[in-house]
């Protein structure tokens, strides 16, 4: 992610001189629309004095149905104040405006049964608009087609990843994988957490999965999302030193590029550090896709087995090398050139233990992995972001339990137990959320990435919906979707070409620098952001207000693959089980 940390002297000077404005009067509601059967929840935000609403088609002009709105109700997080309205009897298909009364009209919705298809296919083709060392065809990318990017085919060992066998200055491949965020660097850290995501949703959706098309050039005989999947995979195999098993850090510039297309530029590529972290998060992504990708061995011939012996090559060097953290700053110290890139700088890998042994476990059943689940298992879990890894070795164990020796039986329902608590803690303070999403029940929900937490926890429920069959988990994962696509206090949809009110000017730099109106679609915002690390000029700086349309602004509106690939699931799977 693009971080230039001297602007943070601007955002601390000016910390106190942004004045609180209020927005005037707004319908905000999920923008792509509703389930036919499902909840459909609006929220009146401003000084509303009208007491009633009325839904009214788009064409025609016709008043299909009407309601109360609920009392006002001041946001916890921000001075915006609230009315909900609850149109979930309207069960007719249709598109629709929510029409009150001094206020106006909302933006239009649709009540669909497939409502959020077209974001669920985009956010997973977001994927492929962000690869590199590819060439992006019209047929395929449209008006965004451009050039392959960096080809990395070139890259060099930086002094601090140099042993005698690659010294500083030797080059090796590393060609193919993802653009990290909004520069173009790509990370194994915060790639881990993102392949899995992916993985898994294939995994619990195999058969949903199978069936989607998304337009892309698939590779034969693959699902899109294990395409999209293998071309990262591949990337990540070349980060690993085939002599010891140790993994680098990332594959970046020393310093950022300016916003220009990707291969603009021809400033020198390295491979850093090896860490414990990019070894542990190599682990678990090759375990789970050699267990995933065994079933197409004709298609992807070897790829299963070497996904296994890297994933056990890793975990070798982790166990041998347990405690060896990426610093940047360190390395600075000792090395030239200076990195000034995304550091994902882990420094505690208790979680990432767990995760990458319950992957080996669940791959090869060697008791050896499932020791160190136990053990770990004591540490507790959160809502999965980059750092915090642990919950997904719960969803391995889980949507493997069939599978495990049975000696595994009371590890998993201790897992069950403790996702469904999760998950209830989030339901009981829903009603009480002025927007009554999931999203937003506490001021550390709105961090960097906050849209990735509301997908997260999302992500979570779902879980805990395959777990108990409790469809009320559904409800919850559904209202953070509606979160995301608008029901929120920002009234933005917060993914790209999708809804009427979306980011035109996100922290991405293909999309600043190729002379294109419209932003590459398909590509999840950031979201509110108090903390506005990067100094950019915010009209709102209330916890869940404080995002800017701006491309300036990388604190709130720059993309990631890690924040995409909770939305490809939560999208997906809604669209799966709805």
């Amino acid at each position: 992610m693009f971080k230039p940390f001297t602007w943070l002297v601007v955002l601390l000077a000016c910390n106190g001189c942004f004045s609180q404005q209020t927005a005037p009067p707004a319908i905000q509601l999920n923008q792509e629309g509703f389930y036919t059967g499902a909840a459909k929840i609006a929220i009146v935000t401003g000084d509303v004095a009208a007491k009633e609403f009325s839904v009214i088609a788009v064409t025609g002009n016709d008043t299909v149905f009407k309601g109360s709105l609920g009392p006002p109700q001041r946001s916890s997080f921000s001075s915006v104040v609230t009315k909900l309205a609850d149109l979930s009897a309207l069960k007719q298909p249709g598109r629709y405006v929510v029409f009150v009364p001094g206020v106006g009209r909302s933006h239009p919705f649709a009540v669909d049964d497939q409502v959020h298809h077209r974001v669920a296919v985009a956010s997973l083709k977001g994927f492929y608009f962000i690869r590199s060392n590819v060439s992006l065809e019209e047929q395929y990318a449209g008006k965004w087609k451009r050039g392959s990017g960096h080809p990395d085919t070139l890259v060099y060992v930086h002094a601090s990843a140099a042993d005698a066998r690659r010294p500083a200055g030797s080059t090796i491949s590393s060609a193919g994988g993802w653009y990290d965020a909004g520069d173009y660097n790509k990370y194994i850290v915060n790639s881990g957490i993102t392949m899995a995501t992916l993985t898994g949703a294939y995994e619990d959706f195999t058969t949903y999965f199978d069936q989607l098309k998304t337009g892309i050039p698939s590779h034969a005989g693959l699902p899109d999302v294990l395409t999209e999947i293998v071309y990262n995979l591949r990337w990540m195999l070349t980060m690993q030193d085939p002599a010891d098993g140790g993994v680098y850090h990332k594959c970046t510039n020393a310093n950022f590029d300016g916003m220009v297309m990707p291969g603009a530029t021809k400033d020198k590529r390295y491979v850093v550090q090896k860490s414990t972290a990019a070894a542990l998060n190599l682990a678990a992504v090759t375990a789970q896709a050699a267990r995933v990708l065994r079933r197409y061995n004709k298609e992807l011939p070897g790829l299963a087995d070497s996904c296994l012996r890297a994933s056990a090559l890793a975990w070798k060097w982790a166990v041998a090398n347990p405690a060896v953290v990426y610093s940047q700053r360190t390395i600075n110290a000792a090395f030239d050139p200076d990195i000034s890139t995304g550091e994902y700088g882990d420094r505690s890998f208790s979680d990432e233990w767990l995760w990458a042994a319950a992957e080996l476990f669940a791959a090869t059943k060697s008791k050896v992995y499932y020791d160190t689940v136990a053990a770990r298992i004591k540490d507790g879990v959160s809502v999965p972001s980059w750092n915090t890894v642990g919950l997904l070795g719960y969803y391995t164990f889980i949507r493997h339990q069939q599978q495990l020796p049975s000696y595994a039986s009371g590890v998993v329902k201790q897992m069950k137990d403790t996702i469904l608590k999760m998950a209830d803690g989030m339901m009981s303070k829903m009603p009480a959320n002025a927007f009554r999403t999931v999203m937003g029940q506490s001021r550390r929900d709105f961090i960097w990435g906050s849209n990735a937490v509301a997908a997260n926890q999302g992500m979570l429920l779902v879980m805990a919906y395959l777990i108990s069959k409790n469809t009320t988990y559904l409800n919850g994962a559904l209202s953070n979707l509606d979160y995301i696509l608008g029901r929120n206090a920002t009234g933005y949809c917060f993914v790209t070409g999708i809804g009427t009110r979306s980011p035109m000017h996100p922290h991405h730099r293909p999309s600043e620098a190729d002379g294109i109106a419209e932003p590459v679609p398909g590509l999840l915002a950031g979201g509110p952001n108090p903390a506005r690390q990067d100094g950019c000029n915010y009209h709102y700086t209330e916890a869940e207000t404080a995002y800017v349309d701006d491309v300036c602004s990388y604190a709130s509106n720059e993309i990631a693959i890690n924040w995409n690939a909770p939305l490809v699931y939560l999208a997906n799977a809604l669209e799966a089980l709805l």
